[in-house]
Parts: C-alpha cells; sequence; structure tokens
C-alpha cells in the first residue's frame, strides 16, 4: 500500500466529505480509491485497451410492441456466448425491465449492446460494463469442470 497525501480547499474538502457520508464509506481513502478506480475504467475505455469485459446491460420496453419481446430474446440467444443470464421485471402493465449479464470480448459485448438497445422499442437502455483480465488455466479443484476437458474454469479478475 503506497500513501499519498493532497491538499483540498476547505469547500471542495467539506462536499467531498458529504459525498463520503451520502455512500457510506468510512473514511477518505475508500472513497478516493473508487473515485481513481472508476476513472482510470473510463479512461481505458476511451483509449480502446479493453480486450475482455463482464457488463451488465439494462433497458426498459413495452412488451405489447410488435414481436419486441421476441425479438429480444432472439438477440440474446444469437450471442448466447456472451449471455450469462437474463433478469425480467414487470414494471407496470405495459413496460418491462430487463437487466442482462454479458461477458465476453469488450467489442463484441459493445457491438451486441448497441444493436439491443437499437431496437425499435427499447428504451432507457444503459450499458455497465468492467474491463476484466482473463485467467483460464485455472484447476484448483472445486467449480464446474466438463467432463474429460482436463483443465480448470476460467477466472474474470477486475483490473484494479
Amino acid at each position: 500500500m503506497e500513501r499519498i497525501t493532497i491538499s483540498l480547499d476547505a469547500e471542495l474538502a467539506a462536499e467531498f466529505d458529504r459525498l463520503i457520508a451520502e455512500r457510506g464509506y468510512r473514511n477518505r481513502s475508500e472513497a478516493v480509491r473508487d473515485l481513481l478506480r472508476a476513472q482510470l475504467e473510463e479512461a481505458r475505455q476511451k483509449r480502446g485497451e479493453t480486450t475482455n469485459c463482464v457488463a451488465n446491460l439494462s433497458y426498459v420496453y413495452n412488451h405489447h410492441e410488435r414481436d419486441l419481446a421476441e425479438r429480444l430474446t432472439s438477440l440474446q440467444h444469437g450471442q448466447h456466448d456472451l449471455t450469462l443470464a437474463t433478469l425480467h421485471a414487470h414494471l407496470d402493465h405495459d413496460n418491462c425491465l430487463e437487466s442482462v449479464l454479458l461477458r465476453g470480448p469488450t467489442a463484441a459485448v459493445r457491438s451486441f449492446a448497441d444493436a439491443l438497445i437499437a431496437e425499435r422499442g427499447v428504451r432507457h437502455g444503459q450499458l455497465n460494463l468492467i474491463d476484466v483480465e482473463v485467467d483460464a488455466g485455472r484447476a484448483h479443484g472445486h467449480g464446474y469442470r466438463p467432463a474429460g476437458s482436463g483443465h480448470g474454469h476460467v477466472h474474470l479478475k477486475p483490473k484494479t
């Protein structure tokens, strides 16, 4: 662990302390670490340095929209290698909220999310993407391993 010292004017420090309290951080260091991680992640994504990711794609749609539910399901099945799970919630008599957990190559995940959000009738689409390192050679006695695979399962480690 490295220590750094920063200087803030009183007004900025007070505003930061309010943010810390609102979000439930125990101290300034935890809050600063999270802010730095978020900014570093954003910078990596802007530079195109993210190769693999995990992501959450959330959107709202009207399930009465002609064939929309079927089109969305078809898109997900077409990218079954990226789609881990889908949570579906009914908001009212017409609108549904779906949240799709994704993993895979960042470019493919972004392309899939863009295509789904662009479907006519989808509203409020939002992708939350987290860059990960893939460690594919794990074999340590637990977790799912296909019979006869001879290797372990994949670990997806979020980048710091």
